[in-house]
């Protein structure tokens, strides 16, 4: 499986630059809890924004945060991955910013988006643009999802000249 966030091997000590940026970009969105809780709709989540298997009651270290959080962020780059044309062709921040929009999103509601419709299209701009069209969750506008947006858009911008 292609990748630009880690080397082979796995885990926090093989990940690239562009990894790292992810790290930083999404564990910033998300924030860290080592413990479960329910986010804004309800969903039981923990560490940074992570949902899959998170049960009432779980608690976690911070290793454990940082080690689910590449090995997710790699899981959400292969999704991203199979909807466009030339991932690798991107500007690693448009790249970066693709990622942290698919890990909040799904690789689903990504590749069903405007911005990989446009993206694909060369529309890089474009697709920066329709970042903004993601911020709500279950109908609901939710500031803290429009404030991201802005970033992650702001970020996919930087690799546009």
């Amino acid at each position: 499986m292609a990748t630009r966030l880690r080397k082979t091997g796995g885990g926090l000590a093989a990940i690239t630059l562009a990894g790292a940026l992810a790290v930083q970009t999404v564990g910033g969105f998300e924030g860290l809890k080592l413990y479960a809780y329910r986010d804004v709709v309800g969903i039981w989540t923990a560490c940074y924004g992570k949902t899959k298997d998170i049960k009432p009651g779980m608690k976690f270290s911070k290793a454990d945060c940082d080690n689910m959080l590449i090995d997710s962020l790699v899981e959400h780059e292969a999704g991203m991955r199979t909807c466009l044309k030339a991932p690798d062709a991107l500007p690693i921040q448009t790249y970066i910013a693709g990622v942290s929009l698919t890990y909040n999103i799904g690789p689903g509601g990504f590749c069903g988006s405007t911005v990989a419709r446009k993206l694909n299209a060369g529309d890089i701009r474009g697709a920066c643009d329709a970042f903004l069209m993601w911020d709500k969750a279950k109908g609901r506008k939710i500031p803290g999802l429009t404030k991201r947006r802005v970033a992650e858009r702001a970020l996919c911008l930087q690799g546009v000249a």
